[in-house]
């Protein structure tokens, strides 16, 4: 990927699978860039390193001093509170702010046809910032509400701040997923242990790891402003995924036990909210088909890539 023009890039956490390689897309593209966390691993060569709390407001602005960027790409915001210290902090320090979202925002659509941004207008989401944010279980119960209302905060805070947010499909690949989740079906399969899903089981949308490092690369690049769906083309099925892993597992075969109600497996879904891509199509980037990535994701994660 090249750039007409270097420039400032700021990233705030990611030093891990996706952020990783986004900041090696960066660095390639020649862009100038700069990482901000809190410390726990250093960037790779030829990346400027600043320590900082994104949550204490005093942290972010004494680590950033008189610093100004052209873009800011925000990896690791997840409440309204994260974002309204953000927009305080960043505006007038960057000509624009890309959050990356994800497409728990639509947890409540439940649409036979693939959903497009303005089913969830950040515009329109209600903000509570006394809401227990900063307690870990109700944050992860309550993943899909603190990114809706992360973006309501970056809408309504105008042209001071332009934002772009990016909601991610489920990202698969990569030797270094750190969730575990084909690992889940790997592990059944193997065992002939069934693997729960609904009884009315959902396909889904997903993106490949290096896909979304240069859909982030290259959005950094562009000016477009709002929400944005992220995803490959194509909806997955589980059972599509677990014949995926079972060309990786010698005599596998997956087995399913539907469940009315309970804890299923964690790639299906009782509800549709696969992302249509039209908008990121229209602004200039094509995703891939997923079924076409999908054999090589699958070999990448469980260590068998060719």
């Amino acid at each position: 990927m090249t750039m007409e023009k270097a420039l400032e890039v700021l990233v705030i956490g990611g030093n891990r699978y996706v952020g990783k390689r986004l900041l090696a897309r960066l660095l390639a593209a020649g862009h100038r860039v700069t990482v901000l966390n809190r410390g726990s691993s250093p960037p790779p060569a030829g990346v400027e390193h600043l320590r900082a709390d994104r949550d204490d407001e005093s942290s972010l602005t004494g680590a950033l001093g008189s610093r100004s960027f052209d873009v800011v790409v925000d990896q690791v915001c997840y409440t309204p509170r994260q974002a309204a210290i953000a927009h305080r902090v960043f505006s007038g320090r960057t000509r624009r702010y890309l959050m990356t979202s994800t497409v728990e925002v639509y947890e409540y659509e439940d649409s036979p046809a693939l959903v497009r941004e303005e089913a969830v207008d950040p515009a329109t989401v209600p903000v509570d910032l006394e809401l227990p944010w900063d307690d870990p279980a109700f944050l992860e119960s309550h993943y899909g509400e603190g990114k809706r209302q992360a973006e309501a905060v970056f809408a309504a805070g105008g042209a001071a701040l332009p934002y772009t947010a990016v909601r991610v499909a489920h990202v698969l690949g990569g030797d270094d997923d750190f969730t575990g989740r084909l690992a889940h079906y790997a592990e059944r399969i193997r065992t002939g242990e069934p693997i729960a899903v609904p009884a009315v089981n959902r396909p889904a949308t997903y993106v490949y790891v290096e896909e979304i490092a240069r859909f982030l690369a290259w959005a950094a690049g562009e000016d477009f402003t709002g929400p944005v769906n992220a995803a490959s083309s194509g909806a997955l099925s589980t059972e599509e995924l677990c014949v995926a892993v079972s060309a990786h597992v010698p005599g596998g075969r997956a087995e399913f036990r539907p469940v009315e109600v309970g804890e299923v497996s964690p790639f299906s879904f009782r509800r549709s909210y696969g992302m249509d891509n039209t908008r990121a199509t229209r602004l200039g980037f094509t995703f891939g088909e997923a079924r076409r990535w999908l054999p090589r994701a699958v070999a990448e994660t469980l260590g068998k890539a060719g």
